[in-house]
């Protein structure tokens, strides 16, 4: 049984690691609200870049253009967006699950972070090639990935390109997701815009002249699309892994606390047991001295 030098020291253990988890608490909320900022500024551009897309689609034959073409899936390439450190919750065990119902056979990856690449280490699956980036990674440091992705479904080696990553809902709540990079649909193209109805009626730059022309417009601004919505992902995945962490961390600080309060009551005790018992001592050896 524990006494109570024990428990002082069990108490002032948990206090120290209680500290050290509100401090990463601390970091990862500054760090989730500088992400969500970054995302929420490309939207604007985001949106143009859509608009033209859609009355790109309007004025060629989506269908000529490589990057559109559907092809029988033999080959597919996953992008694993990862995070590179632990302490998140279940976020990346929830990743995993996802990425485990990918056949093995017909399936090679290409990841960004450490967790990804020791999971898929561990499961023996094919990496073709491994992205290391910064915690709040810039527009260029992100547009390889992409670039690897297009040259790898050009060339033929892969017939879909997929991209597993955690979309952001709120503090509490982040999703695994899974969605098709290549080929691009037209659907997913429309679906873009703000104004799907109207996509589907009115040219949304109405009134604008492509040159040279649409199509060869139409060359330049898909692969463009391509690296913004991959870099688009990887901020969705930095604000899920600092919204994570920051929960995952509150909730050990709270529980620190709790436990700091269950020792304390228990030490009380045990010191108040102690003092009674030589209290009962004392009044025991008075009275038998003075018999």
């Amino acid at each position: 049984m524990a006494n109570t030098q024990d428990i002082r020291r069990r108490i002032k253990s948990i206090r120290n690691t209680s500290q050290i988890t509100k401090a990463m608490q601390m970091v990862s909320a500054s760090k989730m609200r500088r992400a969500q900022q970054h995302a929420l500024a490309g939207r604007p551009y985001a949106s143009l870049m859509n608009r033209v897309l859609v009355s790109l689609q309007k004025r060629t034959d989506p269908k000529l253009h490589p990057l559109l073409q559907i092809r029988e899936v033999k080959k597919e390439l996953v992008i694993i967006i990862s995070t590179d450190k632990g302490l998140a919750g279940a976020l990346n065990t929830n990743l995993f699950r996802e990425a485990a119902h990918f056949d093995s056979a017909k399936t090679a990856y290409v990841v960004s972070g450490r967790k990804a690449r020791q999971f898929l280490g561990r499961t023996k699956r094919q990496i073709l090639a491994d992205f290391e980036l910064k915690d709040a990674p810039s527009f260029p440091e992100t547009k390889p990935i992409a670039e690897y992705a297009i040259e790898s479904f050009l060339t033929g080696e892969v017939d879909r390109v997929s991209v597993l990553h955690t979309h952001f809902v709120n503090t509490i709540s982040q999703n695994p997701v899974v969605r098709t990079l290549l080929p691009i649909s037209s659907f997913e193209v429309t679906q873009a815009t703000a104004g799907g109805a109207e996509a589907h009626t009115a040219d949304p730059m109405g009134g604008y002249i492509f040159e040279p022309n649409a199509e060869g417009v139409l060359d330049v601004i898909l692969p463009y699309y391509l690296q913004y919505q991959v870099f688009q992902m990887i901020l969705n995945a930095r604000a899920s892994e600092h919204s994570a962490r920051m929960v995952a961390m509150k909730n050990a600080t709270d529980n620190a606390h709790h436990l700091i309060k269950e020792l304390t009551l228990e030490y009380n005790k045990m010191r108040q047991n102690s003092i009674t018992t030589e209290l009962l001592e004392i009044s025991t050896a008075q009275m038998a001295l003075g018999s």
